[in-house]
């Protein structure tokens, strides 16, 4: 695996559920050369921040609560500093965030909606000139896709599109934002039942993976970024043998030279690592790793690409493996208690 910022040191961010006991938004400063986390100080200012992204100097997190919000932060400063206050997003539980067009996007659970908020000059969010785009549909899961369920909102590598991950549909959303508003190109449908959670490119532009939350599954999709079109493909298993109870599959990684893919599944408590053809076009199941802990939410990879990292929810602890350059198989290289962790992003 080649990484564009191997010997970089730089600052790690680390969501975690402050409804659970979680201390918000964790600073960590990150070794480069071993993965190791260093914590450093903790903001509460977001309630139950349980995704970050970072863009321009700044830091977002979203407020996963009935009354959804965004917040910004300052990251020169230790812990990170919010620019005013949470801005609402118009939705029930954010469990997703992403930068695109100079607009923040959020993926609203439980309302099964879409937020884009213009950034304004400071990079705040500005929820008066927010657009809502709600999701319709349900699916065949008697508990879980009794309407739609957004999980995920993302842009393409072609920055063209964004594409929405929906559980409760079965579908992923192709989207267009135009004059801030947004509106459905397209919609792919999926497996029956097979609730897609979240959603990864190949470094080439032309694959994404979609991992499925209600069975442990991968669904390889090509994608045709000229058109805005996600076409399935084949479905992989993400796990060796069948799961002992409900898996709950929850992130999915691909490496940035496009050999490996490695996803998370709660249930089990596993990282599993899968090879991929030189084209993308096939993935296959290589082995599963212990996490670390229990239930593990998020995966990221550290800059360099030499390192992963598993947020264990309900251990409270996040994890950090080395990875195999040759097989991609990651090895459990140290932890730090972070009480209820829910994400790892790197600046």
């Amino acid at each position: 695996m080649t990484g564009s910022q191997s010997g970089r040191s730089g600052r790690a961010y680390i969501g975690s559920f402050t409804a659970a006991g979680g201390p918000g938004v964790v600073t960590a400063a990150l070794n480069a050369s071993d993965g190791s986390l260093t914590l450093l100080g903790a903001s509460d200012a977001a309630p139950d921040p349980s995704y970050l992204a970072v863009g321009d100097g700044l830091l977002y997190a979203v407020g996963e609560t009935t009354d959804g919000t965004v917040t910004a932060f300052r990251t020169d400063t230790t812990p990170v500093t919010p620019l005013g206050k949470p801005a609402p997003v118009g939705g029930d539980a954010p469990t997703h965030l992403s930068l695109w067009g100079g607009h923040v996007l959020t993926a609203n659970y439980g309302s099964g909606s879409v937020t884009a908020l213009p950034l304004r000059a400071d990079g705040t969010p500005d929820a008066g000139g927010r657009d809502v785009l709600r999701h319709t549909g349900s699916g065949p899961h008697p508990q879980r896709q009794q309407g739609p369920h957004a999980h995920q909102v993302l842009p393409d590598p072609s920055g063209r599109w964004a594409v929405s991950v929906d559980l409760g549909t079965d579908s992923v959303r192709v989207c267009a934002l135009t004059d801030g508003r947004l509106t459905v190109h397209h919609e792919t449908a999926l497996r029956p039942g097979s609730g897609p959670r979240h959603l990864a490119f190949h470094p080439s532009g032309g694959y994404a993976y979609v991992l499925n939350e209600l069975t442990p599954t991968l669904t390889v999709c090509a994608w045709d970024a000229d058109a805005g079109v996600l076409k399935p493909l084949t479905e992989v298993s993400v796990l060796a043998q069948a799961p002992r109870g409900d898996a709950y599959p929850s992130e999915i990684v691909v490496s940035p030279d496009g050999r490996f893919l490695w996803t998370a599944t709660r249930g089990e408590d596993v990282i599993s690592t899968l090879t991929l053809d030189p084209t993308g076009e096939h993935a296959t199941l290589r082995s599963t790793t212990p996490c670390g802990g229990h239930w593990p939410r998020d995966l990221s990879l550290a800059p360099s690409a030499h390192h992963l990292y598993a947020a264990n929810e309900r251990s409270g602890d996040v994890t950090w493996f080395t990875l195999d350059a040759e097989s991609g198989e990651p090895t459990r290289a140290g932890s730090v208690r972070v009480p209820a962790a829910s994400c790892v992003v790197f600046d």
